[in-house]
């Protein structure tokens, strides 16, 4: 008999992850637009303002996605997950409820204001109405993060003789020292998926010689936010994301690296396979003193392996942590590689001629979801096995009544639905690719 809570993670996880192939697409352009209505709004430029017109349409399509996707992760709280919501309810349900009250009212209303009330708002009211939408999309993301960093990095809660989880200082748990990290983080990476699905469209505009002057823009700003924005990824979110982790959960950065022993200079591994039975990296390519540095800003630091740990405290599958953590690093360097790449030669005028870089821009635009998407894995396997980081395990959390056998079936139920919707989301968004920048009444 399979362990229920697996089935139940299976779900949460194919569910959630589905969904922020949305979020993330939506809360990047949303600062783009922003950018796009606010040279628009300086310029005049009709130019601009159609191709504003259509990034709020793809935003929208995105966003309708989201939503319809996100509902059954709210239920599956109640219904995979009831212990840990019994027990954490009163914790994260204020940054739950704060998502839902004050970030996804003020996103859509500004939306529909967007799109039908151009006329009545003019230029300087439907740029305001923009930066409200990206207010309002990124104020959504943070409640969001504020809630997943509450399980990774437990603050400004209690825990009464009951032994739930109640708020202690709203202060401390909001803003969460993890939180704020983690939400820059992610929020660069937001918009390098953003910029690439507009520079990607720019690029297909210009092979096939259509929408001259959105595919220009499409562009220009895809191309200067996507470098810019990946870089920040990196360095210098990411590099503090990586020291809070070493400071907060040595044991998944040991798992992260496939570092099995302790010792100081500890490399970084580039490329390698974890043999967790024989307790070793195979196959190693590593850069000396590397991780030393990254994680204590000390090339002799010592660095803590899986040996200085207990295994009931190691993530529960260190290879798929290790892969997710590579291939989330991996792709983002490559996608700062491409965007340099393409910068530079948008700096010398030559890229709408490159043929072979802007195929390569359509071609890399999958990568940044993926690269998210393994992100969030490296987050959340990282953590395992905890639900709250050190003080709630995941196997404890989950609805003791729900059997594997109800769990599958609708695990299938929501692979079959899920897939309907990808095959119609694309094809809306390929209307409108076809349809492009052209004019139309608002």
């Amino acid at each position: 008999m399979t362990d229920p809570t697996f089935w139940h993670r299976v779900q949460f996880g194919f569910t959630i992850t589905f969904h922020y192939l949305f979020p993330q697409l939506t809360m990047g352009l949303a600062l783009l637009i922003v950018i796009l209505k606010a040279i628009a709004l300086r310029t005049g430029s009709t130019a601009w303002h159609e191709a504003a017109r259509f990034w709020i349409r793809v935003f929208g399509l995105s966003f309708a996605m989201g939503v319809v996707t996100g509902i059954p992760m709210e239920f599956q709280f109640g219904t995979n997950w009831a212990e840990f919501s019994r027990r954490t309810g009163g914790v994260i349900g204020q940054t739950l409820a704060m998502e839902g009250i004050f970030a996804f009212f003020l996103e859509s209303s500004f939306f529909a204001l967007l799109v039908f009330g151009e006329r009545r708002l003019g230029p300087r009211g439907h740029f305001w109405a923009a930066v409200a939408l990206f207010v309002g999309s990124w104020l959504s993301g943070y409640f969001i993060v504020a809630t997943n960093a509450f399980m990774q990095h437990p603050a400004g809660h209690t825990i009464a003789p009951d032994g739930t989880f109640q708020i202690q200082d709203l202060g401390a748990f909001v803003f969460n020292p993890w939180a704020v990290l983690q939400f820059v983080h992610n929020q660069m990476a937001a918009t390098v998926t953003g910029a690439f699905t507009m520079a990607a469209a720019g690029a297909f505009w210009t092979l096939r010689e259509q929408h001259r002057d959105g595919a220009r823009i499409s562009l220009r700003v895809g191309v200067v936010a996507g470098l810019l924005a990946a870089v920040l990824v990196a360095f210098p979110t990411g590099h503090t994301q990586g020291r809070m982790v070493a400071a907060y959960q040595p044991v998944t950065l040991a798992a992260m690296e496939g570092r099995f022993e302790s010792g100081p200079y500890a490399p970084m591994a580039m490329i390698g396979q974890p043999n967790v039975a024989a307790r070793k990296l195979d196959n190693p390519i590593a850069l000396p003193w590397v991780l030393s540095w990254i994680a204590y800003g000390d090339f002799a630091a010592d660095v803590r392996g899986l040996d200085a740990f207990p295994p009931s405290e190691w993530p529960g599958n260190i290879e798929f942590l290790y892969y997710s953590f590579h291939i989330m690093v991996g792709l983002g360097t490559l996608l700062m590689a491409v965007m340099a790449v393409a910068a530079l030669l948008l700096w010398r005028g030559r890229l709408d001629v490159t043929r072979p870089v802007l195929w390569v821009l359509v071609l890399a635009v999958p990568f940044p979801f993926i690269a998210n998407i393994a992100g969030w894995l490296t987050a959340e396997f990282g953590r395992q096995p905890w639900l709250v980081y050190g003080l709630m395990r995941t196997a404890d959390g989950a609805s003791p009544t729900v059997h594997e056998g109800t769990t599958l079936f609708t695990t299938l139920g929501f692979a079959g639905l899920y897939a309907v919707l990808g095959i119609v989301f694309l094809s809306l968004i390929g209307r409108e690719l076809t349809r492009g920048t052209s004019s139309r009444t608002h």
